[in-house]
Parts: structure tokens; C-alpha cells; sequence
């Protein structure tokens, strides 16, 4: 009897299955920078970055995005009923403001002289402070 040979898996055995889903993003956005909507429903919002996806590549802006979610309460104190929370969006649609003008702006990297990396606003030349 002949053996069966399956055409689809052969050569991905022992493979990593979702490898490429599992890659991070590089993002010029933390936790803790101001931020403004450049995309979407809430378009020229501003908010504070409260946390970073960077698998999914999103961020959760602080007021922005907001959706309703049915909860149910799980003990007997608790309240159920429909809350109202942001949901996280791509960092594609939001920028980060230029710490001297309050304008959106790019960011560069430069080295320092310590050999900290430091991210530049593009628009005015200044640093932009980590705040974590």
C-alpha cells in the first residue's frame, strides 16, 4: 500500500505556526505621551497614551474612541449594565505632539552623548522626554 503524502503540509513541519502575527511593532508612541487623532471618528481629539499594544501595533488613548460595552456583574455587589471605555486604536491614525508648539509632529532618533537613545520632534528640534 502506498503511503499518503499531504501536499499542503509538507515542508512546515516543525515550523512556527503564527511566527509573523507574533512580531512587534516599532512605535514612536509610549505609555504616558500626549497624542492627537488624525484619523477616524474622533479626528483632532487629544489624549494621554494609557497603554501600548505593540503585537497588535495599537494604542489606548485616554477619552478617545469610546465604546459601549454590555457587562454583566459577576458577584452579587456588583453593578451590571452598559459602560462606556475607550478601545484601542491603530498608532498609524494618531501623532505625537511637539513638546514647544503643541503641534503634531514626526520624530527622529539620535544617540546622545551618554549613548541613551532620544527621540527629536521633527517640526521644532527638541527632545521629547520619556514618561514612563
Amino acid at each position: 500500500m502506498r503511503e499518503l503524502k499531504y501536499r499542503k503540509r509538507e515542508g512546515t513541519k516543525g515550523a512556527v505556526r503564527h511566527a509573523g502575527n507574533a512580531e512587534r511593532s516599532k512605535m514612536a508612541v509610549t505609555t504616558g505621551d500626549t497624542v492627537r487623532v488624525m484619523r477616524g471618528d474622533d479626528k483632532g481629539k487629544e489624549g494621554k497614551v494609557i497603554r501600548v499594544y505593540p503585537k497588535r501595533a495599537r494604542v489606548l488613548v485616554e477619552g478617545v474612541n469610546i465604546v459601549k460595552k454590555h457587562r454583566k456583574a459577576r458577584t452579587a455587589e456588583e453593578q451590571s449594565g452598559i459602560i462606556a471605555m475607550p478601545a484601542p486604536m491603530h498608532v498609524s491614525n494618531v501623532m505625537l505632539l511637539d513638546p514647544q508648539s503643541g503641534k503634531p509632529t514626526r520624530i527622529r532618533k539620535r544617540i546622545d552623548t551618554d549613548g541613551t537613545k532620544e527621540r527629536i520632534a521633527t517640526k521644532s528640534g527638541d527632545a521629547i522626554p520619556r514618561t514612563r
